[in-house]
């Protein structure tokens, strides 16, 4: 394998001009520069990144640490970190930490140990001390989806609250009298806000809020599958159904299904986090579709702006959502609402 002394001696210059030339000093002779690069092609000779990141102190990679790789909501996000990186001249490490804050710190460790240039994380808890952790070792860090309490970071958001509402509201609009909502760990922010848009919307139309009706879960299908189960299993079942995930709505129409319950003339049902299998299920569902793209673009634009300008103040984006109204929520003979 050439080394640098190879190509030095090749190009007859000095080993110092070719580490000039591969870091990319502009105080190099140009016609110098070409004669390194050509002796590094006719050699083959490849960097060794690993010490040229040790000069520079931070290496070129991020980590982007979820807590769920088998969620398609996650898949979609990390492509658009990993399409907003690449141009800026960064690579991408996915980390999955199952919600697991075990995890989460083993790969905050590896990220500090590995001199990463940036973290993107959906942190497992509320605390979110590996997030601090990473702050005070003025690493640079953007939160998504998740919002930490009483930390001062870059982070990026939707709006689950008015989500919530929004896909609560169309139930009551819809002629639903008895609304459930399954949402996600009261220890995750998103189940929590979604949860509040849920109550939220009954109150504003003058319902009760029955704590019976609202199911804590993990965001996975099985969850939504025992969650619905337990609902029916009330002595007054709900009519509907606020699922605050998107396989948690699956979860939930599966168990519908195998229970023989109509959907939606016996129960109606919205989800979280519009999929393009939402719309070719059957019943088609109902969803609140969220920039989950553009959440991880916008991550990764905030993660090069704070690498750029490390002193700059924290600064909060929080991208809107839309319902996506499909045929699990609307009743026979009652129109579509908005």
């Amino acid at each position: 394998m050439a080394t640098i002394y190879d190509v030095a001696r090749r190009a007859e210059v000095s080993p110092a001009t070719v580490s000039r030339v591969v870091n990319g000093h502009a105080n190099v002779d140009p016609i110098l520069v070409e004669r390194v690069r050509r002796a590094m092609a006719e050699l083959g000779y490849r960097p060794n990144a690993v010490a040229r990141n040790l000069r520079r102190s931070r290496t070129t990679l991020w980590a982007a640490i979820i807590s769920d790789i088998g969620d398609p909501f996650y898949t979609a996000m990390v492509r658009g970190v990993e399409d907003a990186a690449r141009p800026a001249g960064f690579s991408v490490v996915l980390c999955n930490t199952d919600d697991d804050e075990d995890k989460e710190g083993g790969y905050v460790d590896a990220a500090l140990a590995e001199q990463m240039a940036g973290v993107i994380v959906a942190p497992a808890g509320p605390v979110a001390p590996h997030v601090r952790r990473l702050l005070d070792a003025r690493v640079p860090v953007v939160v998504v989806d998740r919002q930490p309490a009483e930390l001062r970071v870059d982070t990026v958001l939707v709006d689950n609250d008015l989500g919530a509402q929004a896909a609560t509201a169309h139930l009551i609009e819809s002629g639903y009298a008895r609304i459930a909502c399954i949402t996600g760990p009261a220890t995750v922010s998103t189940a929590t806000q979604r949860a509040q848009g849920y109550r939220a919307a009954l109150q504003e139309h003058g319902r009760p809020v029955d704590d019976a009706l609202i199911r804590h879960a993990d965001f996975r299908e099985e969850a939504g599958y025992d969650a619905m189960r337990a609902l029916l299993a009330l002595p007054e079942r709900p009519d509907a159904v606020f699922a605050a995930g998107n396989r948690l709505a699956l979860g939930a129409l599966r168990c519908l299904g195998d229970r023989g319950v109509s959907v939606p003339g016996e129960v109606g049902l919205v989800g979280f986090d519009d999929l393009p299998w939402a719309a070719l299920i059957r019943p088609a569902l109902t969803t609140v579709a969220q920039p989950t793209y553009e959440l991880g673009r916008s991550a990764a634009r905030l993660l090069a702006e704070r690498i750029a300008e490390p002193s700059r103040p924290p600064s909060t984006i929080t991208l809107a959502t839309h319902l996506e109204i499909r045929d699990s929520s609307v009743r026979f003979g009652r129109g579509v609402a908005g």
